[in-house]
C-alpha cells in the first residue's frame, strides 16, 4: 500500500529518494493516483487522468537517474498541450480536441526534468476568472473548505497539491492566475519574470502571462524554475539568464533589504479584508525581526483609469486565446460554444479596432514603466495576495444577467495580483499566516524586474523564521487516514 504521507513532502525531496533507489517512481505515482481516485470526486481538479501512461513512464525511470526531479509525479494545467491529451481551455469549442504536440512545459518537465504526467488539471473558461468553475468541468472544490474556491485560473493545480494528489502541479498566470489560487490553498505561488519562461511552441512571446509551479517549499519553487526557465528556438524576446542556478539563489541570506509596504488596492472599489490588511502588517513585523527595514508607500496606482485600461488588455488577450481555439476548430465561434462572459468579452473586442487595441497596449507599457521606476529604489514590495477570503462557490456567475459585471466584480477579489502581469516583476504569493477562519492567509512579494533570486532567497528566509510546509486541510488529513 503506499504511503499517504508521500504527496506532501517536498519534491525534491521524493526525486532524491528516487535517485538513491529508497523508493520507486512507481510508488509515487501509486501514492498519486490513490490519492487521486480517494479525493478528486469530492474536489474535481483533474479534467483528464493518465493512470496507465504514468505508471509505465514511472517504470522506465530507474535509481541513478540524474535528471532533476525524475520519477516525481505532477500535472499539467489544462491550457498547455500534452501530445494525445485533450485540449480543452476550459471550453465547449475545444472540449473534444486531441493536442498532436507538446507545449515547451510539457517537453521540460517531462523530459528534461524526469517528472511522471498523471494528468490534466481543470481552470475557468479560457482562463478569465480567478476561480475554477468552468460549466464544461463543474466547479472545483478547495480542500480547506469545499464550499469555497480554489482560486484560479490554476485551481484544480492548487486543489491538487494542497490535497495531498500531488507534490507540485503546473500552472500560468496572466493575472495573478498562479498566486491567487496559492494564497487560496496555502501554497507558494511564484509568477516569475516576463520572458523568463518561453511560450513556445505557440507565441514568440507573451505581454502578460507566463507559466510556473504550484508547490509547497520555495526550494521547490526555485529549483523548478531552473528547470523551466531559457531560451526556446524563435522566441522574440526573453529575460536575461541569471548570474546562478535559482535553486542556490534561494539558499543564501538575503541580507538587510529595503521593503516597500502598501495595503492600497489598484482597484479603487476594492475594499481590503481586515485579515488580508493584518497579515501585511505582521509580514512587516517578521521582516523587520529579521532585520529589513521596511516603509509604507502609497502608490499612485488608482489614477487614470488603469483598472479599466487592463481590463482592454486583458481582454484582448482572451479574445485572442478564442480566435486560436477557434482556428484549431476550424470554423468561427459562436455563441453556443462558450460561457455568456467569454462571448460578452469576444464581442467587445471585436468591436474594438486594431488601433484603439494597440494604443491601450501602449498606455499599459507607459504606466508599467512608471512603477517600475517609482518602485526602483527599494528591493521588493509587500502587499496583500487577495483582497477577499477565498471566495464561496457560486460568487462569480459567468451566466449571470450582466455576464461582464461578473468579469468587473472578479477585480474586487484580486486586486494586487494584474497589475505585475502588465509591469512583468517577478511576484510571489507566500501562506506565511492562518486566518481566524481557518484558512490560509498569505502575503505577495514583488522583486525586482529579472530579480527572482533576490525574491526567493528573501522568501526562503521567510519560510525558515515561518514554516507552513507542514499544514494540511483537514479534509486531506481525514482521507489519509
Amino acid at each position: 500500500m503506499p504511503d499517504s504521507d508521500l504527496m506532501f513532502r517536498p519534491a525534491t525531496e521524493l526525486a532524491a529518494m528516487v535517485r538513491a533507489g529508497e523508493v520507486s517512481s512507481r510508488e509515487l505515482v501509486e501514492a498519486s493516483l490513490e490519492r487521486i481516485e480517494e479525493l478528486n470526486p469530492s474536489l474535481n481538479a483533474f479534467v483528464e487522468i493518465d493512470a496507465e501512461g504514468a505508471l509505465a513512464a514511472a517504470d522506465a525511470i530507474a535509481p541513478g537517474d540524474e535528471r532533476p526531479f525524475a520519477g516525481v509525479p505532477t500535472a499539467i494545467k489544462n491550457n498547455r498541450a500534452v501530445a494525445g491529451k485533450r485540449l480543452t481551455y476550459g471550453c465547449p469549442l475545444m472540449k473534444d480536441y486531441v493536442a498532436d504536440y507538446d507545449h515547451n512545459i510539457t517537453r521540460r518537465l517531462r523530459d528534461d526534468a524526469g517528472m511522471v504526467i498523471v494528468g490534466t488539471t481543470t481552470l475557468p473558461e479560457y482562463g478569465i476568472l480567478p476561480v475554477s468553475e468552468a460549466q464544461l468541468f463543474g466547479p472545483t472544490r478547495n480542500p480547506w473548505d469545499l464550499d469555497r474556491t480554489p482560486g484560479g485560473s490554476s485551481g484544480g493545480a492548487a486543489a491538487a497539491v494542497a490535497s495531498g494528489m500531488l507534490p507540485v502541479a503546473h500552472g500560468n498566470d496572466g493575472g495573478g492566475s498562479i498566486r491567487i489560487p496559492a494564497a487560496c490553498c496555502g501554497l507558494v505561488g511564484l509568477k516569475p519574470s516576463r520572458g523568463r519562461i518561453s511560450a513556445a511552441p505557440e507565441l514568440g512571446d507573451s505581454a502578460l502571462t507566463t507559466d510556473g509551479m504550484l508547490t509547497r517549499t520555495v526550494a521547490d519553487t526555485a529549483a523548478l524554475l531552473d528547470v523551466l526557465a531559457g531560451y526556446e528556438p524563435g522566441d522574440a524576446t526573453w529575460a536575461p539568464p541569471p548570474g546562478e542556478p535559482f535553486a542556490v539563489s534561494a539558499g543564501r541570506e538575503p541580507g538587510r533589504l529595503r521593503i516597500a509596504s502598501t495595503v492600497k488596492p489598484p482597484v479603487p472599489e476594492a475594499d481590503v479584508d481586515p485579515m488580508a490588511a493584518a497579515a501585511v502588517q505582521d509580514a512587516t513585523d517578521l521582516l523587520t525581526s529579521l532585520g529589513h527595514e521596511v516603509e509604507q508607500i502609497d502608490p499612485p496606482w488608482q489614477d487614470d483609469g488603469l483598472r479599466e485600461l487592463f481590463g482592454v488588455v486583458f481582454s484582448n488577450h482572451i479574445a485572442l486565446s478564442i480566435a486560436y481555439s477557434a482556428t484549431i476548430a476550424g470554423r468561427e465561434p459562436t455563441e453556443a460554444d462558450m460561457e455568456p462572459m467569454s462571448w460578452a468579452i469576444f464581442a467587445m473586442i471585436r468591436k474594438l479596432g486594431a488601433v484603439e487595441g494597440m494604443a491601450a497596449a501602449a498606455r499599459l507599457q507607459g504606466f508599467a514603466r512608471q512603477l517600475v521606476a517609482l518602485l526602483s529604489p527599494y528591493d521588493a514590495l509587500l502587499t496583500p495576495a487577495l483582497a477577499e477570503r477565498p471566495l464561496p462557490l457560486g460568487t462569480l456567475d459567468t451566466a449571470a444577467e450582466e455576464p461582464l459585471s461578473t468579469f468587473t466584480r472578479s477585480g474586487l477579489f484580486t486586486p494586487f495580483t494584474p497589475i505585475f502581469n502588465a509591469d512583468g516583476q517577478p511576484g510571489i504569493s507566500l501562506p506565511l499566516f492562518e486566518g481566524e477562519d481557518g484558512l490560509p492567509l498569505g502575503v505577495q512579494l514583488v522583486g525586482a524586474p529579472a530579480g527572482e533570486g533576490a525574491l526567493l532567497a528573501l522568501a526562503a528566509q521567510l519560510e525558515a523564521a515561518r514554516p507552513w510546509a507542514g499544514r494540511k486541510p483537514g479534509f486531506a488529513v481525514g482521507a489519509a487516514d
